[in-house]
Parts: C-alpha cells; sequence; structure tokens
C-alpha cells in the first residue's frame, strides 16, 4: 500500500500541519525538520499526488466544502487542514458558508448537483436521510466532519467521552459544585448540532459515576457564543452557593466564562475553575485548561477518506473516531477551602 501523508507525519514524529508546509515549501519550518521530513519522504517513497494521479483525468480537482459559521475557531482550524492538504495534492478548496437553516438546505441540495467540485466535505452539519439519497443520486462523494450519519463516511471525536474527561478532571480536583454552559440541548434553529448536548451528557455521566445529584440550577444553555457564555455565568455566579467550577462546551464559552469572573474580580483558578472544550489557538495563550481535540488533523483526514472515495478500488471506512487528550493549563485547581 502506497504510503500516505499520515505515515510521513508518524514516521518523522511531526504534526500533519507540518509535512503539508514542507510540501508547499512554506518559510515556517525550520531548517532541520525540513531535512527530517524529506528524508522519511524519500524512505517512504511518498508521492503527494500518488491518490490524485488515480483519478485527476477529467476532474475539476476541485473539493467543496460546507462550513457553518465558518469565522469561528475551531471551524477555520478543520479548514486549515482541508487546505493544507488539498493544496499538497494540486487541489483546489471552495468552502459555502453556512449560517442560516435556509442556505444550510440550499447548500446540501445544491452543492452535489453542480459539477463545479469533485467531492464534497461537511462540517459538523449532520445530513438528513433524504439529503444522503440525494447525494448518491448524484454519484457525489461526500465525508463528514464532526458529524456521523448514514453510513457517510467521517472523522469525528466522542464528545459525550469528552464531557466525562473534563468534569472527571474537576471532580479529581475536589470540585463538587460543577457548572455546565454551553448549546441549547436542542438546536432552536434546527441546524441539528450535536457536540454540546453529547458534551453536556458526559458532564451528567461523571457526576452520576462521582455519586452526585444532577442540580439543574447549575446548567446553562444559549446560543453559541462568548457574549452569551459571560451572561450565562453571571446568572451561575449570582446563585446563593455559587459553583466552584464551571465546565463550558467550547474554549470560545469558556472565554465568557473567564470575562464574567473577570467582570466580578474573581481569581481563576483560586475561587473559581474553568475548563473549555477544543484547545484552539488562544487557549493557549489564556492558559486555558481543555480537552484537545485534533481540528486540523480531523480536516486533513477527511480529505484522505475523500480521496479514498474518489479513487476507484480504494475502500473508505464508513466512520472514523480520533483521540482527544485533557491539556491542564492555570484555569483549574482544588477548590478554596
Amino acid at each position: 500500500m502506497a504510503a500516505t501523508i499520515r505515515d510521513v507525519a508518524r514516521v518523522a514524529g511531526v504534526g500533519l500541519g507540518t509535512v503539508s508546509r514542507v510540501l508547499n515549501n512554506s518559510p515556517l519550518v525550520s531548517a532541520a525538520t525540513r531535512q527530517r521530513v524529506l528524508s522519511v519522504i524519500e524512505e517512504l517513497r511518498y508521492s503527494p499526488s500518488q491518490i490524485a494521479r488515480n483519478f485527476s483525468l477529467g476532474r475539476t480537482r476541485t473539493i467543496a466544502a460546507i462550513a457553518p459559521f465558518f469565522t469561528r475557531p475551531s471551524v477555520v482550524e478543520r479548514l486549515r487542514g482541508i487546505e493544507a492538504t488539498l493544496a499538497s495534492e494540486g487541489y483546489h478548496l471552495v468552502v459555502f458558508n453556512v449560517e442560516t437553516v435556509a442556505r444550510r438546505d440550499e447548500c446540501l441540495r445544491e452543492v452535489p448537483r453542480n459539477d463545479r467540485a469533485d467531492g464534497l466535505l461537511i462540517i459538523s452539519l449532520v445530513p438528513r436521510p433524504e439529503e444522503i439519497r440525494a447525494f448518491s443520486e448524484a454519484s457525489m462523494p461526500v465525508v463528514l466532519i464532526d458529524a456521523c450519519a448514514g453510513g457517510l463516511s467521517g472523522v469525528s471525536v466522542d464528545d459525550v467521552a469528552g464531557g466525562e474527561l473534563a468534569t472527571t478532571h474537576l471532580l479529581e480536583l475536589g470540585h463538587r459544585r460543577i457548572a455546565f454552559v454551553g448549546d441549547p440541548l436542542e438546536d432552536p434553529l434546527t441546524f441539528n448540532f450535536t457536540s454540546s448536548y453529547d458534551r453536556f451528557t458526559g458532564y451528567q455521566r461523571a457526576l452520576t459515576a462521582a455519586g452526585l445529584p444532577i442540580q439543574t440550577e447549575y446548567h446553562r444553555h444559549s446560543l453559541h457564543g462568548r457574549y452569551e457564555a459571560r451572561v450565562l455565568t453571571h446568572e451561575l455566579l449570582n446563585l446563593p452557593d455559587p459553583p466552584t467550577a464551571i465546565f463550558a462546551a467550547s474554549d470560545t464559552q469558556a472565554m465568557g466564562v473567564l470575562e464574567a469572573a473577570r467582570d466580578r474580580d474573581i481569581p481563576v483558578p483560586a475561587a473559581l475553575s474553568v475548563i473549555g472544550f477544543d484547545d484552539i489557538d488562544i487557549a493557549e495563550h489564556l492558559g486555558l485548561t481543555t480537552v484537545r481535540q485534533p481540528l486540523f488533523e480531523s480536516g486533513a483526514r477527511a480529505v484522505e477518506l475523500l480521496f479514498m472515495l474518489l479513487s476507484e478500488g480504494i475502500a473508505a471506512p464508513p466512520a472514523e473516531r480520533l483521540a482527544i487528550d485533557l491539556v491542564i493549563r492555570t484555569t483549574t485547581a482544588p477548590p478554596a477551602t
């Protein structure tokens, strides 16, 4: 079997993004790292266009991506992984931004029907059964990112396990009044996003496993955003027994939690621990403890799966789960005694 970009990254001990930057002659790679990656490429006899050459004839060499709210940091990072991997194979990317349900429905209906793209990547949106049938009728190869549906190929993480991981960390520190800040439990706009709900499920499971009651006064849900999370956190801090720790369903929402604590001169983590989810770039700058999911890598892997679908005779797995891990920084600590 021909080596893949993932094989090169593994043997060289670097990320997929680093391999892509070497292939694209980016100046952002040190000379030593560049040489190591190039040596592995030669050793494995990796050719960036090995797969692409198999199906280049008669193709547009363009891939479409449907991305909801594509300025969100997590979506941007996934798109970076997609673009870098496509560029290394000589492919172009066209992004369709989705910020309304009408636009969602239009894109999932119309994009597979046109002849401007060889394949389609869908980020965080779960296609309906009738939409999946339409993809098949249009002979459009589709790969999902951060979603699973109907046997379609895709790449995602276990958000329930991630919610348990975050909450268990707080429990192990000694916290018992742990709040959750996330998206609405039922998507009011019917985008059918599921990650926040699944992380909330994991949060509840961890509390139950620890023998703690599920206290609804510590649960706050609103539209996704830093400002909304800031408002919800003020509500939590107004409780007679405010939480000593807050698990936010995303790093963006965790930023809102931190802002609310700053508004009240509440020291973090001395008086309030905060944990997020995603590990976007700014999380490290903020010292935010978070659950890291491989955002860039999910985009890169989705492209690899799509190339498998486009290449005859190569079977793509129906779904893959990428690993998550806990990144402990400076926003979590044992509760004040």
